[in-house]
């Protein structure tokens, strides 16, 4: 089993704990920033600073596609739904119902949903992208401020414009 890194940035949206290996990104949440980061190690593999350099482009409005090999664990449904997260295009917006349509069975919404939820990689697999059907955001782990902000930044970078929601 190959050894798992972790490092913190401090985003725009609050620090952010990063994990991955040599060869890929497993995971970018949202971390409480009353907890303690753990003890810094002093190896980080090219795979963590790439990450991190991609999200500092996201921020700064110079990056809209991430370019590093993802891999987190989860169900062929979550799998399958992930995979279509990564589709959507910066600075657009799916509701739940398209995403569950997309996946072939547009009575999953709820399953969709939760499986949108499990997402362990924000921001890079952007399921702050996935809205209700009424065009209204709807549930987010990082908190609907941090959904609301991440939108508002791709529409301005995208668009020009301050706000979509």
């Amino acid at each position: 089993m190959a050894d798992t890194y972790s490092t913190y940035y401090h985003s725009p949206v609050g620090l952010l704990k990063i994990s991955g290996t040599e060869d890929f990104i497993s995971e970018v949440t949202f971390h409480d920033t009353s907890q303690k980061p753990e003890g810094k190690k002093k190896h980080f593999p090219p795979m963590l600073i790439n990450c991190v350099e991609q999200l500092i482009q996201y921020f700064n409005g110079q990056r809209r596609v991430f370019e590093l090999p993802l891999h987190q664990q989860g169900t062929p449904f979550q799998q399958g739904v992930w995979n279509e997260l990564v589709l959507i295009p910066f600075g657009r917006t799916i509701s739940y119902l398209d995403l569950a349509r997309k996946t072939g069975d547009s009575k999953a919404t709820r399953a969709v949903a939760n499986a949108n939820g499990r997402n362990n990689i924000a921001i890079i697999v952007p399921c702050h992208r996935v809205i209700g059907s009424n065009r209204e955001l709807t549930g987010y782990a990082g908190g609907l401020w941090r959904k609301k902000w991440l939108l508002d930044h791709e529409a301005k970078v995208a668009y020009g414009v301050q706000t979509l929601f």
